[in-house]
């Protein structure tokens, strides 16, 4: 028995001085890492950011900032599904978010673009209200999420896309 526990003693003292040798020596990659990416500013004001591209890239139409949904809706009631866990209720135009944009072309809104942060546009009672109307009235709504890179090209090609411009 004396034996068999020495043979395995050494066995063990061997197979740690291994494990301690593969340890101290350094690994080497062939691959070089890719360049990190230089830190993106975030976009001090949103609201003015967006309200320039509507303005430069879209000039045939008007644009209005913060219109309440009973702006265009009226002080109605609509009875919908918002949730898919929750029954069909009755929901109010003036429990809606305020349309961050309103674009108008002769005079009539044609569309909405929607500004809101985190996954506000998809939970937020508030957004969905104002989408469901909008649906209601036949007008696209174009949501954007603010802690999101929003460049110019990428704003431009959804706007464009809703729109059929």
């Amino acid at each position: 028995m004396s034996l068999l526990k020495s043979i395995l003693n050494l066995a063990l003292k061997t197979a740690v001085e291994s494990l301690n040798q593969k340890e101290e020596k350094p690994v080497r990659s062939t691959v070089t890492p890719p360049e990190p990416k230089p830190a993106r500013e975030a976009i001090a004001d949103p609201n003015a950011y967006f309200a320039g591209i509507l303005a430069t890239e879209f000039p045939q139409y008007s644009v209005k900032r913060n219109v309440p949904v009973t702006d265009l809706a009226g002080f109605v009631s609509n009875e919908c599904q918002l949730y898919k866990t929750r029954p069909t209720q009755t929901y109010k135009a003036e429990w809606g978010e305020p349309y961050t944009f309103v674009l108008y072309q002769g005079g009539a809104p044609v569309g909405i673009v929607m500004l809101g942060a985190g996954s506000s546009h998809h939970k937020n009672v508030k957004y969905l209200v104002a989408r469901m109307f909008a649906k209601k009235m036949g007008l696209p709504y174009i949501n954007f999420y603010t802690q999101m890179d929003n460049e110019k090209a990428y704003v431009v090609k959804r706007i464009k896309q809703f729109m059929n411009a």
